[in-house]
């Protein structure tokens, strides 16, 4: 393995473009990065963004248009020649195999001087000299599942410069971080820089973005809308390029919660679906009136206690009340029937029927009751109309009702799951991750509804590994860490000790 990175200068894209079926997903879109320069990409979902970077690191072909590096035009026909390239990129889903360690994950690949066998000892050494070098922490020989999720991500760096990437292209890199998590990374983004490399930066977080970047370009229905040097704009000219007009970031709460409690969880335990204890004797109390958001990086039991809570996994211990009825284990069906929402966070497995239409998702719930049926009929007329205004009141935009609900875009699903379960009127709602996957205009929406469900007095769980959005909503915030609560504060604490509780560095009393 070469020592010395191939020099990049510059990288470009000329008037790329690519077609799906259907969709103009690039539309002669052009686009450059320097080197030292940190280029962040922003675009709501099917802006284009991820088109464009798997055509720069050679998944894609493009239709039209060319790539050139350092100025010479270069043909891009698979990762492996962006890699020659020295492009190399960090996916925002781990590309690792949890059994190997990670001096085997990073050599994996690559050829070895001693034929079949793999030089461990010299991969190792090389990792040693790059955490050296950019303060990319890991032991090389760990095992990659007993890392955390900031460390795997020092891997998937680590095995990027380890080829010599001169252009690191990074998707969401801070999805699934701590705010400490996230200063660190942003420390080895900055020596990467003043190294000479050059990033590509998406994310969706804008405060991020104007901390990190030095420019940005902005996509909206597969076009640039602009580029801008980052001092020179704010974040909400950034919103307002990436939706078309001023989005709402900060929402008026009026009125404190009541003393009337909805649900009332007592020592409360579940297993995951490895059969490990993953919520841990957890107690918590949910007004009405008030979002309790639960605040944690993935992994620490939110999804198994949402949907314990939901009748969809059996408590091993505890107890679930709402509304003073114990609901501990009892069917879906007798917790829907008891003014529970549920907001699943894997919608296409949990919250819809993929290849049912629109209309029939719009009724999972309800299809038996009147007025959409009478005894064992349907009225399909009342159905049709239900759906209708449904559609139209959530803005969820598909071009029939009779549109298979797959062929919507995330934040579209999203609105649809929304609408049927609000329009059950519950006195209380869960709702797990519901604006992840989904663009800031849709965000927005969600966020304006879930406000208004508080405002007419409905008692909201709010499970969000997005700790912005928890900031932005909630009234009071419980932070989770290895299925327990480690404290239940209020939405002003400091960032910065959120995010030791967070990693289980800090525990709080609860407020």
């Amino acid at each position: 393995m070469s020592t010395s990175r191939p020099s990049i200068q510059s990288v470009e894209l000329r008037g790329i473009t690519k077609q799906f079926p259907g969709v103009l997903a690039n539309d002669h879109i052009s686009f450059d990065v320097r080197a030292g320069e940190i280029h962040a990409l922003l675009g709501e979902n099917g802006a284009g963004k991820s088109t464009l970077m798997k055509i720069l690191y050679g998944l894609y072909k493009p239709d039209a248009g060319e790539i050139l590096v350092n100025g010479a035009p270069i043909k891009m026909k698979s990762p492996t020649d962006a890699m020659r390239q020295g492009i190399g990129m960090v996916h925002q889903h781990f590309q690792l195999v949890p059994p190997f360690t990670v001096a085997e994950n990073v050599a994996l690949g690559l050829k070895s001087s001693r034929g079949a066998l793999l030089d461990l000892d010299v991969v190792s050494k090389r990792l040693r000299d790059l955490e050296e070098q950019y303060g990319l922490r890991v032991d090389p020989h760990a095992l990659v599942w007993q890392l955390a999720v900031g460390q795997q991500q020092r891997v998937e760096i680590l095995k990027a410069l380890y080829r010599d990437a001169a252009l690191l292209i990074l998707d969401e890199p801070t999805a699934v971080l701590t705010p400490q998590e996230v200063d660190e990374l942003f420390v080895t983004l900055r020596k990467l820089t003043d190294t000479g490399h050059s990033l590509i930066f998406i994310s969706h977080k804008l405060h991020e973005v104007m901390a990190i970047s030095d420019r940005v370009t902005v996509l909206r229905d597969g076009r640039v809308v602009g580029t801008a040097t980052t001092k020179a704009t704010t974040q909400k000219e950034l919103a307002r390029m990436m939706v078309g007009r001023d989005v709402v970031t900060v929402w008026d709460k009026p009125a404190s919660p009541s003393e009337s409690v909805v649900l009332r969880v007592e020592k409360l335990s579940a297993r995951n679906d490895k059969g490990l204890i993953a919520v841990k004797n957890l107690s918590l109390q949910v007004r009405a009136n008030e979002i309790l958001a639960i605040a944690g990086v993935s992994g620490n039991g939110q999804r198994e206690l949402a949907e314990t809570l939901a009748g969809m996994r059996r408590a091993q211990s505890g107890t679930v009340t709402v509304n003073g009825r114990d609901l501990t284990n009892r069917a879906p069906a007798e917790i829907i029937a008891s003014q529970v929402a549920f907001i699943p966070e894997e919608r296409m497995t949990m919250g819809v029927i993929r290849d049912f239409t629109v209309q029939e998702n719009a009724i999972l719930e309800t299809h038996a009751d009147a007025p959409l049926a009478c005894r064992t009929f349907f009225d399909f007329g009342k159905i049709a109309a239900h759906a209708s205004r449904l559609v139209r009141e959530y803005d969820v935009k598909t071009p029939t009702l009779d549109t298979p609900v797959k062929a919507l875009s995330g934040g579209n699903i999203q609105k649809l799951i929304m609408a049927r379960e609000l329009e059950r009127r519950p006195k209380l709602l869960i709702a797990a991750q519901p604006t992840r996957g989904v663009d800031i205009g849709a965000s927005e929406y969600i966020h304006k509804r879930l406000i208004e469900q508080r405002n007419q007095g409905t008692a909201i769980l709010l499970i969000s590994e997005d700790l912005d959005e928890v900031l932005a909503l909630a009234d009071r915030i419980a932070v989770m860490y290895e299925g327990e609560i480690v404290g239940i504060v209020a939405p002003n604490t400091p960032v910065d000790e959120l995010g030791l509780m967070m990693a289980g560095a800090k525990r709080m009393a609860t407020s």
